[in-house]
């Protein structure tokens, strides 16, 4: 990731800096001062490369070319970077087989996709009173998911429905 904010010539207030040139040799140690003028006389930048370093590193380069590097490598790491999104199933206790049957298919496409799911479990009215049917329906599912994912939070109450999220083997 390409950092927001890179200290480049006067910007740098560190008093003595390791110099390194432009062709990656060491220059060695100077002051502020002499390093901005080593690095204008070759007309380019000093540019802050470690700041946390004891003397601080600045390498004399072309910053403009720098940060352009620096981006196309972000963008090519965030290219071969797997999006994994989190897809919600939502039953109800009162679910009939076949209805059970297309959701349990739905939940196994998308974690053979490998996305992670979202089961939710909602009761209405005086359901959730009476949560043992929706909690069978679940554990049904769970056991069913078992040669396709794995539970990776397990079945918790929120407000009126119960939460569980699967992720892919």
């Amino acid at each position: 990731m390409i950092k927001k904010y890179i200290r480049v010539n006067e910007r740098i207030f560190f008093k003595t800096l390791r110099v390194i040139g432009p062709e990656g040799q060491q220059l060695g140690i100077f002051p502020r001062e002499i390093a901005l003028k080593k690095a204008e006389e070759a007309d380019f930048d000093l540019v802050e490369v470690a700041p946390d370093a004891k003397p601080p590193v600045c390498r004399i380069m072309d910053f403009s070319k720098y940060r352009y590097e620096q981006a196309k490598k972000e963008r090519e790491a965030r290219k071969h970077q797997k999006n994994s999104q989190i897809k919600e199933i939502r039953i109800s206790p009162r679910i009939g087989p076949h209805d059970y049957e297309v959701k349990l298919k739905h939940v196994q496409e998308f974690l053979k996709k490998g996305h992670k799911v979202k089961v939710r479990l909602f009761f209405k009215g005086r359901e959730f009173y009476h949560q043992d049917g929706g909690r069978k329906i679940l554990n049904k599912l769970i056991d069913d998911m078992i040669s396709v994912g794995k539970i990776d939070k397990a079945p918790q109450v929120f407000g009126r429905s119960i939460i569980a999220i699967f992720g892919p083997k």
